[in-house]
């Protein structure tokens, strides 16, 4: 059984040269976008925005939290640890938060913490980085040379 791939994340993507890219990567990759419709902020829209994402996520999934507090993985890493989860019959859920971060519950909860590195990044960016790393890392598996070492 192949592992199914889930990127939730908050927002819709609106602009059409950086939805070209995404979708350029993300290739099989389902895709769930949350959005809060109420007028709140702070701790209050990241709790909102936290369950959104919550009842996105594919029932069983592996959690995955984006957060510049998370592990740094190399594309060789994240190849790795992405075979491992499919070994173990997994399917994984990446999630991104909206423009103030993830809330701290969801993010501690989460199996895995992943960081693009210390650098904070817009949320729209950072979702196109982690379908070009995910494509990279099937890459790197399917022993196709997209991946080169430098």
């Amino acid at each position: 059984m192949a592992m199914r791939l889930t990127i939730v994340t908050v927002g819709k993507m609106k602009d059409a040269a950086q939805r070209a890219l995404f979708d350029h990567y993300a290739d099989g990759i389902a895709v769930k976008e949350v959005e809060e419709k109420r007028k709140i902020s702070g701790a209050a829209l990241k709790r909102s925005e936290a369950e959104l994402i919550r009842k996105a996520i594919p029932k069983g999934a592996l959690i995955v939290a984006m957060d510049r507090r998370g592990r740094s993985l190399s594309s060789e890493e994240l190849a790795e640890r992405l075979q491992r989860w499919k070994t173990d019959g997994r399917n994984v859920a990446f999630v991104i938060g909206g423009a103030e971060g993830l809330d701290d519950a969801l993010r501690d909860s989460a199996d895995f913490v992943l960081s693009f590195g210390p650098n904070t990044w817009p949320h729209m960016l950072a979702r196109i980085m982690l379908a070009e790393q995910l494509y990279r890392a099937q890459s790197i598996l399917a022993g196709h040379p997209y991946h080169r070492k430098g």
